[in-house]
């Protein structure tokens, strides 16, 4: 089954709490946002849309429209930080039929914070500023807003494997033959390594297995059928997208969690260890600038290995 992945667009709800500071007076207002937001590529989002906030004096409220552009300085998922500017438009009403409109121009610091795969909690402080056409100059405003960014879309189906036709083979003819020598001794039990693929196993970002699960089905036949095989090392990774801290923790609860598959079909706890890697021993590079292109080309990364071990008989 493929991975799931986040896609480019995203759409934004937000709560703000603003500061309004113009030469005559200082007062504070809630307002409510929504903007509509495109993952560009490691780096940059462009976010387009709207907010309302009402201040202190009944009818002192404002209405605003912009395009921000947001530049990370990384896209871990634990802690994203963020600068933003933008330019818009606003309209500020001081009674029912009394208003002003103008250009505005703001900037800001911010960030995000993965809450599941397809929504991030936001932050963000922004300064922005507009000039007032009928009364005193308009100094600014802080404008302090969270809220979550859900992305749209969310998972994607990997192709089906292609399996190649057989080959037609021409029927031999029948003959009498001599009979068959007897068989070779049986070899020694073999336990081969065996590497399993994250995406196969786990959603992302996740240690909790789907079901089901034939390829450990066979792992747990091979290991009851021999019991000789101990100290079998069951080994996670992750890809390099996110902490080392984190993606080693995450490499870690998904060998204890093959481990515990493995016991739960009778395989004795003692003959399993589990361990995790984290980001080590990648198995490709990838230089992709487009989130969804890098979390596929880093696939073969995230893996759960289970080690070779070989056991011999003593020929009696």
């Amino acid at each position: 089954m493929a991975q799931a992945v986040n896609t480019d667009w995203y759409i934004a709800p937000t709560v703000s709490y603003s500061i309004n500071d113009d030469s005559r007076v200082k007062n504070h207002g809630w307002g409510t946002g929504l903007v509509l937001g495109k993952v560009l590529d490691d780096r940059w989002n462009v976010e387009a849309g709207g907010q309302y906030m009402q201040f202190d004096g009944k009818n002192d409220e404002q209405g605003s429209l912009s395009v921000d552009a947001l530049y990370f300085f990384n896209r871990n998922p634990d802690f994203a930080p963020y600068a933003t500017f933008g330019l818009g438009f606003v309209r500020e009403g001081y009674s029912d039929t009394n208003h002003n409109d103008n250009l505005l121009a703001k900037a800001g610091l911010g960030f995000t914070r993965q809450l599941s795969e397809n929504v991030d909690f936001r932050a963000d402080a922004r300064y922005q500023t507009h000039a007032n056409k009928a009364g005193p100059k308009r100094l600014g405003d802080w404008v302090m807003s969270v809220g979550v960014n859900y992305h749209f879309g969310g998972k994607t189906q990997a192709p089906a494997p292609y399996v190649a036709a057989p080959a037609l083979v021409p029927v031999p003819e029948i003959v009498v033959a001599a009979p068959p020598p007897p068989p070779p001794p049986a070899p020694a039990p073999r336990f081969e390594k065996s590497t399993l693929s994250a995406t196969e196993l786990f959603a992302f970002d996740s240690a909790e297995l789907r079901m089901p699960q034939p390829k450990l089905d066979e792992i747990a036949n091979a290991l009851g059928s021999s019991s000789e095989i101990n100290d079998v090392v069951i080994t996670g990774y992750t890809d390099r997208i996110g902490s080392a801290k984190y993606n080693q923790k995450l490499s870690e609860r998904r060998a204890l969690s093959v481990k515990n598959y493995l016991t739960s079909k009778g395989i004795d706890a003692n003959r399993l260890k589990a361990q995790g890697k984290g980001e080590a021993n990648p198995v490709v590079v990838c230089t992709d600038k487009k989130r969804p292109a890098l979390i596929k080309c880093l696939e073969p990364n995230r893996r759960v290995e289970v080690e070779n071990i070989t056991i011999e008989r003593r020929v009696q």
